[in-house]
């Protein structure tokens, strides 16, 4: 099969691989010399949810040529969809004694708003995770589409949508904890969600998502959508004149990609512990693009290593220079963009194959001559 060449089988053994080291690991003994603490899993499980949420964006940008600045959202609508249900199962065990969320019972509310109503049921949460955000893409995708919005336009309104959501989540009066968010939770089915079993299995679940999406992406890029997806990207008036209804490929592929990140975020907020208004800001879904701008747009390996060499500087420098960080990330987009136009994935690709890329540029020469 096309979808399982040779990269992706060597991409997919490195990754389940080093998924099952961590997961084994995490179940040895304390003190063990291979033993993975559960808070380098729950680490590495929030990696491989940020690393989904990059593939989402390389599967819009990298593939069709759309560069979506608002791609944060999804990952937040779905991280609060899942929310809704943890907080539903705190119980007695949170502040007040109360069926209502904590937050709900300190502002006063007596009753539960409509669109919490069956959010304490798994199910459905998980439905919600991916249906939300699938149905935010949809309405929002469909009105850019059809009239025609595209390049750096749809770029501005797609940041446009995740700020004003990032707004209204701060409101008390929306019913999703104003700007504290989602925290302090207790159980996911009844099990503890702070014990080492629990990490592991988020980690699992995440690392099998991140796979699962990949090989949804790589089946995609391969199958005749995939070629016109690309023909879109290169030439979106061709592809439109030669019969194909352009708005309904954007659309499909831009929903599949949001509905990704809402399962990826769902899976995120039980392993980093809350969930506020600062998922939707403008920067968080940037610092999705720099991924896979990092490591190579158009190459899924590349968006997975980009996620986990950022989230890995974010996690390093917010520790060492708290106030300089933001600071190493725009120099490290200037630097990537100057010198690594394809990022870490093309670097290694021209590395494994000198010869092809001299080759590539002796072509290039001799048209630009001819």
């Amino acid at each position: 099969m096309k979808a399982f060449d040779r990269p992706t089988r060597i991409f997919f053994a490195l990754a389940a691989a080093f998924a099952l080291a961590v997961a084994l690991g995490s179940l040895r003994p304390e003190g063990s010399a291979l033993s993975v603490s559960p808070l380098t899993v729950s680490v590495l499980g929030k990696y491989m949810c940020l690393a989904t949420l990059a593939l989402s964006v390389d599967l819009v940008w990298g593939y069709m040529g759309i560069l979506s600045l608002g791609h944060g959202a999804f990952f937040a609508m779905g991280g609060y969809a899942f929310g809704m249900y943890l907080m539903r199962h705190i119980g007695d065990k949170g502040v007040y004694v109360s069926e209502l969320p904590d937050f709900m019972v300190f502002i006063g509310w007596e009753k539960l708003p409509w669109y919490w109503l069956g959010t304490d049921v798994f199910a459905y949460a998980a439905f919600l995770s991916v249906a939300a955000p699938g149905l935010l893409a949809l309405v929002f995708g469909w009105t850019a589409f059809r009239s025609r919005v595209s390049g750096v336009y749809f770029s501005i309104i797609s940041q446009a949508m995740t700020y004003a959501l990032m707004l209204a989540f701060f409101l008390n009066a929306l019913g999703f904890g104003g700007n504290n968010g989602f925290t302090d939770f207790k159980e996911i089915l009844g099990f503890d969600i702070h014990t080492r079993g629990m990490a592991t299995t988020l980690f699992a679940l995440s690392a099998a998502l991140m796979l699962l999406f990949y090989w949804i992406c790589r089946t995609v890029s391969v199958s005749r959508l995939g070629l016109a997806v690309r023909a879109i990207r290169d030439n979106e008036d061709r592809v439109r004149f030669a019969g194909y209804r352009v708005e309904r490929v954007k659309l499909f592929v831009f929903t599949l990609s949001a509905m990704a990140a809402g399962l990826a975020g769902a899976l995120f907020v039980p392993q980093a512990g809350i969930i506020n208004p600062n998922s939707f800001s403008p920067l968080f879904s940037i610092e999705a693009v720099i991924c896979v701008a990092l490591g190579g747009r158009g190459r899924l390996y590349g968006a997975v290593i980009g996620a986990f060499l950022v989230n890995w500087l974010k996690t390093t420098l917010t520790g060492l220079m708290p106030d300089a960080w933001l600071f190493v990330y725009g120099l490290l987009f200037v630097v990537v963009t100057v010198f690594l136009p394809e990022g870490v994935a093309g670097l290694l690709s021209r590395i494994r194959n000198p010869l092809a890329g001299r080759l590539k540029g002796e072509r290039r020469g001799t048209e630009a001559r001819a």
